[in-house]
Order: structure tokens, then sequence, then C-alpha cells
């Protein structure tokens, strides 16, 4: 069954929150200061906005309900997102849905965190009942020990080498130094990423993600309102979203986009050589190979020549998370799933200044969550376009 076109719903308004790599605030000051954002950007009224997706980790016992309530708001839809890297796409097609069968005119996609100095031990020690239960009481809390099985076996199984994922590392800080909001200001060479120390081997220091707080956000809304309020927008061309995909696997080398691809495809209209550029969750540099693979930019286990065919970089060949990605931006908990989608709205309404593509004006973005011990549970990605009026 082909499902219904987004017709008509356009993405506006792409948000940052500075990031900070720790914060005294509560994760409510960090999405409350992106809704403002969103309220500032767009002119409207903060009542206009009767729909709010939400993501985070460290709200502590409040959820999306308490949050309004917090905001003074009284939306007629309200969805809480608590999948992590997948979050971002995710909440753009719960959001679009919604404005597309009026339940909602005007949704607000909201993902901050902070990060106090215990913030993420608190997260890794209960993040589920599984890392409760099977990973955490063994000393393996945390994503540097699944990641660097996942790496291993990826590189026994396929041939890639650290070389291959230090180039990839390389690129996005390349990307980052012309990204204002990361927190990556450095340059990174190969040599320095080869000679890092090692966490959890084969992932060294360079291979992981920063985590830090800050915010992300958007609104969804009706094309005919955006033009009114004479707002750059993206259009949606396609969504694809799974959970626990393969389970049969004994370890995961493959993810849930593999399973709907085509439909991804299909639904857009386009082909892999139309996509301008390419954002993907990236908290490990394994997964974002998994990402080439499963999205069809290349053959399962082509990933290392894939990497060695192109240089990811804005003004390169295969622009690839053009804001530095978390590895050099920084992974403010949940916002980590939004800050993909974010950075390609600002492609492809051509404001996202020094790390602009030329001319962009088809993207791909995707995301990954919810990581246990051996495999990640959620993924989803995206087809956008610039907008025409």
């Amino acid at each position: 069954m082909r499902r219904l076109p987004y017709t008509d719903v356009v993405l506006v308004c792409p948000v940052t929150v500075p990031y900070e790599r720790f914060s005294d605030q509560s994760a409510h000051r960090w999405l409350g200061t992106a809704l403002r954002q969103l309220v500032q950007h767009s002119g409207l009224p903060k009542q206009a906005i009767d729909g709010v997706c939400v993501s985070s980790f460290t709200l502590g016992s409040d959820t999306a309900v308490g949050l309004m309530q917090h905001f003074q708001m009284s939306p007629r839809f309200l969805e809480h997102i608590p999948m992590g890297g997948a979050s971002g796409v995710v909440a753009l097609r719960r959001a679009a849905r919604a404005v597309q069968c009026g339940d909602a005119d005007v949704v607000a996609c909201i993902a901050g965190d902070t990060n106090h100095r215990d913030s993420f031990k608190n997260t890794v020690s209960g993040f589920s009942r599984f890392s409760q239960d099977a990973v955490y009481p063994y000393g393996a809390a945390g994503p540097n020990g699944s990641f660097a099985l996942l790496t291993d076996y990826y590189m026994r199984r396929y041939g890639a080498t650290r070389a291959d994922f230090g180039k990839l590392c390389v690129a996005q800080r390349d990307n980052a130094l012309r990204n204002p909001h990361a927190l990556m200001k450095k340059p990174l060479t190969l040599d320095q990423y080869l000679e890092a120390r090692a966490i959890a081997e084969p992932i060294h220091l360079f291979d992981c993600v920063m985590p830090c707080a800050g915010a992300e956000g958007f609104l969804v809304m009706r094309k005919e309102q955006a033009l009114a309020l004479k707002l750059p927008f993206v259009e949606i061309l396609s969504t694809i979203e799974r959970h626990n995909a393969f389970p049969e696997d004994p370890v995961q080398y493959r993810g849930g986009w593999a399973m709907d691809v085509n439909e991804l495809y299909e639904m857009a209209e386009v082909q892999t050589q139309d996509i301008d550029f390419l954002e993907t969750y990236d908290d490990y540099p394994v997964i974002n190979v998994l990402q080439f693979e499963d999205l069809g930019f290349c053959d399962k286990g082509a990933g290392p020549d894939f990497i060695r065919s192109h240089t990811f970089t804005i003004d390169g060949s295969f622009p690839f998370n053009t804001s530095g990605g978390q590895l050099s931006v920084g992974q403010a908990g949940a916002a980590g799933g939004y800050l993909g989608l974010v950075q390609a709205l600002r492609q492809l309404t051509h404001s996202a200044g020094t790390t602009q593509v030329a001319n962009a004006s088809v993207g791909m973005v995707s995301g990954f969550g919810m990581i246990n011990y051996d495999r990640g549970l959620c993924t989803a990605a995206t087809i956008l376009k610039r907008g025409e009026a």
C-alpha cells in the first residue's frame, strides 16, 4: 500500500541554542529557550503553536505534559519521543501527519538536554531495562563498549581500517571549523586521530562523541501559512521509520533503513545521485558507514571503498554532516537526534552561512538511536527538498 505524500506540509525556522560543555541549568531551560527562539523567528504568538513534539533524556521526573505546564501552554497535540538519535525524523513524521490531518495547525518540534557533571553517568546507568540488567552490572556502562563491539565486528567482516573511520572524523572536523556552534575548534589530522589514546579497542578518543548541553528545534505547518508569514520553507518528499530491525543478527551490521530504503526513494521520486548532501546520526564512525550502505549509497560491505573515494567536506565530493556532526559539534543528549535535521533545513533554505553547500536542493537526513548492548533499536530517514512558492 502506497502511503499518502506529505502534500502542502512544510518545515520552517531551524533553531539551535548554542551548546555548552557543562551546564547547571535544567533541561527545561534549554528546551524553553529553543521554543522562545521558534516564536521569535516565526513571528507567531506562543498561543498559535497548538502542537509540540518533545525529546529529552534529562527532564528528571517530568514528562512532555509537565513541560507544557512549565511553559504555560495548552496544545491539542503532544508527543513525547524518547528515541534518541532517531527522534528528529520521527518527530517530523508525527508532526507532519498531525498538521496534514488537522489535529494541529503549527507543531513545535524541540529536543534538548542539560549536562551537569553527573548527567551522563545517571543517564547510562538507567538507560533501559536491558542495560540495567545485562550491561551495567558487568561494568560495560555507556555506549563506548557497545560501539567497540560493532566497530570490531565490522572491521573484521568487511576489512575496514581505523584510517577509514579516521577519514570521516577528520572531514567532519574540517566542516565543524566553519560552524560557529561547534564545540570542537581545533583542526584534526589523520595522524592525531590514529595516535589518540584507546578508549575501548578499537574505539579511540576521536571516535567518541562529547556529551554537552544544548537544544535544537523547528516548526511544522502548512505551506500556505509559511508563505503568509514569509518564512523560507522545506518540503518533505519521503520518510521511513523502523524499530528493532533484524533481531536475528548476532551483532548489528545493518539497520532498519535497509528494510525500507526502496520505499524512501520511491515515495520521493529521486535516486541517490539526486541527493546533494547527507546528514547522519554520528555518535561513532561505524554507524555512519552502516548508513552509507543501508541508505543505498554503496553496497553492504563496500563502505570502506566508498570512504576512500570521497572527501566528505562541504566543498568536496559527497558533502556529509556539514555542521561537523556530533563528533565535532558535541552531543547535547536527545538534541543529537535533531542536529542533522536542523542543519539540513538550513542547507535547503540557503541559510547555512559558512557551512553552505552550493546550490543545495535535495538533502537526506538519517537517524539512529537507543543503543543497547549489541545494537541500536530505532532508525529513521527523510528526503527533503528546497521549498518552492
